[in-house]
């Protein structure tokens, strides 16, 4: 979990990553972090975790602004009550807005999961973190078969036969969107997806029996959303441009602003209301203008400024 620490007089989330043990693991590692730093500090948007910084030695240490708790964490505290159906519609096009601007860039995040969802301080946005695992597409399409999360994971990202780790499989940015729909669906249900199976079983329900959780409750336009983006052809699901229109026509006329279904609420976040929904689009997608360290490094060295606010 990250720590946080003071740099430029503000609070920090600091992420330790360990190198390993065996040469091979600290090959492997380093590369992991090399691609997760290049990532972060190429795009720019409101609904991505703001990227402060970097170094590799003495330790790999990743710096990016600190937000709340996890998404996970969030719904958690909330069961069993469910969101108010705006919340959870705001908070997913945040979600779909971030990985948008992933995808104009040519990366794809593979690990999008409540664990890795980040609620602001006030609890009105969400930004996408961790791109431990985030590919660029590259042309052919190949990507390693390395494992994300098992019960979120897009079907073709399984074989009948057991990949071996290192070898190749075809996939492209559209499993970020069958992992939406798990998401979309547990946000308006804040229930786990395919609840009484572990996480190999779900994951082999959905990739060998084409099992998704029951979305027959759900009001149609929702329904079209999820139902969509868990298509089990990849080619038949939509982008996340689209994504977005189809969930913005979900939203109905401005109501008094509520938080949980429940008159009983738990914790205190204002809704994120009609008006961030409603507002005009203000979410560019960018790359830093500001000139970055010689990219063969790739590394900024922050350390030296960094501080424990409780040393």
């Amino acid at each position: 979990m990250p720590k946080c620490m003071r740099y430029k007089n503000q609070n920090v989330a600091i992420k330790v990553v360990h190198k390993g043990e065996t040469p091979e693991e600290i090959v492997k590692r380093e590369a992991h972090f090399g691609r997760e730093v290049a990532m972060l500090s190429r795009v720019q948007h409101k609904n991505l975790v703001k990227f402060m910084g970097a170094c590799m030695e003495p330790i790999m240490v990743i710096v990016t602004e600190l937000l709340g708790g996890t998404l996970r964490k969030y719904l958690v505290n909330t069961r069993p009550r469910c969101l108010d159906m705006r919340v959870a519609i705001g908070y997913a096009f945040d979600i779909a807005r971030g990985i948008e601007c992933l995808h104009s860039h040519g990366i794809i995040h593979r690990d999008l999961k409540p664990e890795n969802l980040l609620l602001t301080a006030d609890y009105k946005s969400v930004k996408l973190a961790d791109f431990g695992l985030a590919r660029e597409e590259s042309v052919t399409e190949m990507m390693t078969a390395e494992t994300g999360t098992y019960r979120l994971m897009a079907p073709e990202l399984y074989s009948m036969v057991t990949l071996r780790q290192g070898e190749k499989k075809h996939y492209n940015h559209k499993v970020d969107a069958y992992s939406f729909a798990i998401v979309l669906w547990e946000l308006i249900h804040n229930k786990l997806p395919f609840e009484g199976m572990s996480n190999l079983q779900a994951a082999y329900a959905a990739a060998f029996k084409n099992t998704r959780p029951n979305a027959d409750d759900l009001p149609q336009d929702l329904a079209l959303i999820v139902t969509s983006c868990w298509k089990e052809d990849p080619n038949a699901r939509p982008n996340f441009t689209q994504i977005i229109q189809m969930l913005l026509s979900t939203i109905s006329p401005p109501q008094p602003p509520r938080i949980f279904t429940s008159q009983a609420a738990v914790l205190p976040p204002a809704s994120p209301g009609m008006r961030t929904l409603m507002a005009k689009r203000d979410d560019s997608c960018e790359t830093p203008t500001t000139p970055m360290e010689n990219p063969s490094s790739r590394f900024f060295f922050v350390l030296a400024n960094v501080t424990d606010p409780n040393g």
